[in-house]
């Protein structure tokens, strides 16, 4: 793949920070160096064109540079970074891998020839074209996850286009489409990617403060776990100028509170689809959930309050499913919204929305609510089967401080709903919880499984 552009841009910026890696700066004139160190490590490894290498990694210096490299010689890149040996098995069977790169905590690399052979119509147009591929897993809630193929070059061709410099925190994961974007959208623009030792609200903070990062990328429980721990007291945040959430709905209680809190930060909703890729967005304002979404090569509709996206950087398809696309090319994205003039607002996954004697009720709308009671840490709500009303809504909670009588505190938390919410809205059962519930990307889990 002609990734001159990128080359380009690195051999215009040699002494600039590329790259911060356990408090290590790495330039871009390192970059270019360890692209070509890797060029030849490629060639002894035998990895050809077309061959499905999963990198078994997170960010750091080899990890970004092997992966430019490899993406320069057309090859098939699978991210992993789940560390659950079920769900990476399924990794590994479903796409084929034929080439396994770990890279550990130390910045080691071990390359392992499987000795698998990867075929199909998707990887076969791959390389007939002579394009890198890229290989993302959904997250597989209902069972299997979906392997969704991308062309790489339809996703990099927006990155052409120059932006700001930024001194990025990489919050997202490796093999997530957001935290990829976040990893070519710095490094197309000169800026440095930020590493974190761990993904807690200290760590992200104190990692901040230190390297003066001033861009955010994260998701709205993250933006949660910061105002909930108080962090934020014991961090300088001043270099702070940008914090973008997407990945799921925000509650509008958490939104006004960290804008509250911090008035001279840009909130920035941004919206995408591993299927699809990431769309430029515009936010109302800071403390607005409002947004235009969209730009060059994207385009959008509204059918029966669902959201439908038509996109020059769609997936090539699923290598172990049906395709998604209507006949004339839209994806329906499954994300139910109301629209205002140019811009939408999420009210949630479809699937998450739950029917309650046929009256709908949004799960985030309802966490909003709870959220705003003093003594409440975390809440996540959900559906029980019920077989007079066909579904229950449901919430756990998790508690700042316990408290003597957990009847009177659900006493007081339906109360308090009954004020600001409608009677069908308000939770039948609540259970008190010490975990907090979010997976390992950050987002609700409202399946119920927690409590079992």
């Amino acid at each position: 793949m002609d990734i001159r552009f990128l080359k380009e841009c690195f051999k215009d910026n040699l002494d600039a920070p590329a790259i911060i890696w356990k408090d290590r700066s790495f330039d871009y004139s390192w970059l270019l160096e360890r692209m070509d160190y890797w060029d030849r490590q490629i060639d002894n490894a035998k990895i050809l064109s077309g061959h499905v290498v999963v990198m078994d990694a997170d960010y750091s210096p080899e990890t970004i540079a092997l992966f430019l490299a490899l993406m320069e010689r057309d090859t098939i890149i699978v991210p992993l970074t789940t560390r659950k040996e079920s769900v990476r098995e399924k990794i590994l069977t479903i796409s084929s891998a034929e080439f396994i790169v770990q890279i550990d905590q130390n910045d080691n690399v071990v390359i392992q020839r499987t000795f698998v052979i990867a075929d199909g119509a998707l990887y076969e147009k791959l390389r007939r074209d002579q394009h890198a591929g890229l290989v993302l897993f959904s997250s597989g809630s209902s069972g299997v996850p979906k392997a969704i193929v991308h062309d790489l070059l339809l996703i990099i061709k927006k990155f052409r286009i120059k932006r700001h410099a930024r001194r990025i925190i990489v919050f997202l994961l490796f093999d997530h489409i957001g935290g990829l974007n976040t990893m070519l959208y710095g490094l197309s623009n000169a800026g440095c990617l930020i590493t974190v030792p761990d993904r807690n609200a200290d760590a992200v903070l104190n990692t901040i403060e230190k390297h003066k990062a001033d861009t955010l990328p994260t998701s709205p429980t993250f933006i949660n776990l910061i105002l909930l721990s108080h962090a934020y007291e014991r961090y300088d945040l001043s270099s702070l100028s940008l914090v973008t959430y997407g990945t799921e709905s925000m509650p509008e209680s958490t939104l006004k509170k960290f804008h509250e809190l911090f008035p001279q930060i840009t909130l920035q909703q941004t919206y995408g689809l591993s299927e699809l890729g990431i769309l430029r967005s515009k936010s109302k304002s800071s403390d607005s959930l409002w947004v235009k979404i969209g730009g060059e090569g994207f385009e959008t509709r509204i059918t029966d309050g669902i959201l439908y996206i038509k996109a020059n950087s769609s997936m090539l398809g699923y290598l172990n499913a049906p395709s998604p696309f209507t006949d004339d090319g839209w994806f329906r994205t499954g994300d139910r919204v109301e629209q205002d003039g140019e811009y939408i607002r999420f009210l949630g996954r479809d699937s998450d929305m739950l029917n309650v004697g046929g009256e709908k009720v949004n799960p985030v709308e309802v966490e909003s609510v709870i959220q705003e009671m003093n003594n409440v840490l975390d809440v996540t709500v959900y559906g029980e089967k019920n077989f007079i009303t066909g579904v229950i809504v449901c919430a756990v909670v998790t508690l700042k401080e316990p408290c003597f009588d957990e009847k009177v505190f659900i006493k007081d938390l339906k109360k308090h709903c009954s004020v600001k919410l409608a009677r069908h809205k308000i939770p039948i059962k609540v259970s008190i919880s010490d975990q907090l519930q979010y997976s390992q990307r950050f987002k609700k889990d409202r399946t119920g499984s927690h409590l079992s």
